[in-house]
């Protein structure tokens, strides 16, 4: 942050407002020049300290929500624990496409403001975090299960497969695993069940971003083949014009006919 001398913090409010807007952008406001603009009466000042407050605030929230999330690592942290590998899959409901699952290790000084259940974020904001989260991560690996597996083995079962595989496949073995909801009991290294845990684990977060994410891309890339089912928009999930084209074109390739809604349609 930049510091400005004594003589142009008490000429501040002969800066033109567009001059101001350009320091608060560029993040040359220091909390003395702050007080100072709070005395200034110009309408657009106090517009710009007040989007200046709001965001300040939103920050300190985030910061909040982020030192909470990190409750279930610091604990693994204080047991020993050195590597902890957090874990979540995407795609259960929908009655097409894969289950993907995703394994991620953080180091111990990532922070990312703003991350959470991939359910609470953006299309864009995940798309920003995945990044983010493959660049820095120590470890991530993502598993992908095809419909075909999901109709052999169930969906349970499918997803568990996908978590087991998405662990196996890191590069850096983990000590601890913190699993969002789903036991792995066949793990050989321990482990934190988490209800929701997507909501209240940064690492569990961070792999749902990368499940969410991966899977989204995948159903694009088969909404390309199959356009008249809106793979794009419902990612598979059986939403109106979803159920009103399997009605009229039957299940495609990639449908999963063991889910009820999809058995009536098959052979149409």
């Amino acid at each position: 942050m930049n510091k400005m001398c004594a003589g142009e913090m008490l000429n501040m409010n002969t800066k033109s407002i567009a001059v101001i807007r350009q320091m608060f952008e560029h993040n040359e406001i220091t909390e003395e020049l702050i007080e100072q603009l709070k005395r200034d009466e110009r309408k657009g000042v106090q517009v710009l300290l007040h989007k200046y407050e709001k965001e300040k605030l939103k920050k300190e929230q985030q910061l909040a929500n982020f030192e909470e999330m990190l409750t279930y690592e610091k604990h693994a942290k204080n047991n020993g624990h050195q590597y902890i590998a957090g874990v979540d899959e995407a795609g259960r409901g929908p009655l097409a496409g894969p289950v993907v699952a995703a394994s991620v290790i953080l180091p111990d000084d990532f922070v990312l403001l703003g991350l959470n259940d991939s359910k609470q974020l953006t299309e864009k904001e995940r798309e920003n975090f995945f990044d983010i989260i493959i660049e820095q991560a120590v470890s991530y690996n993502v598993a992908v299960i095809s419909n075909e597996q999901i109709d052999h083995l169930n969906i349970l079962e499918a997803t568990k497969l996908a978590m087991y595989q998405a662990v196996d496949g890191l590069s850096q073995k983990p000590d601890h695993v913190l699993l969002d909801a789903v036991a792995l009991p066949q793990l050989t290294m321990s482990f934190d069940v988490i209800v929701k845990g997507d909501a209240k684990s940064i690492t569990i977060a961070a792999a749902s971003i990368l499940a969410k994410v991966t899977r989204d891309r995948l159903m694009r890339k088969i909404h390309n083949e199959y356009p008249m089912y809106d793979f794009n928009s419902n990612m598979g999930y059986g939403t109106k014009k979803h159920m009103e084209s399997l009605e009229r074109y039957g299940a495609s390739p990639y449908h999963r006919r063991s889910f009820a809604p999809v058995r009536k349609f098959i052979g149409q």
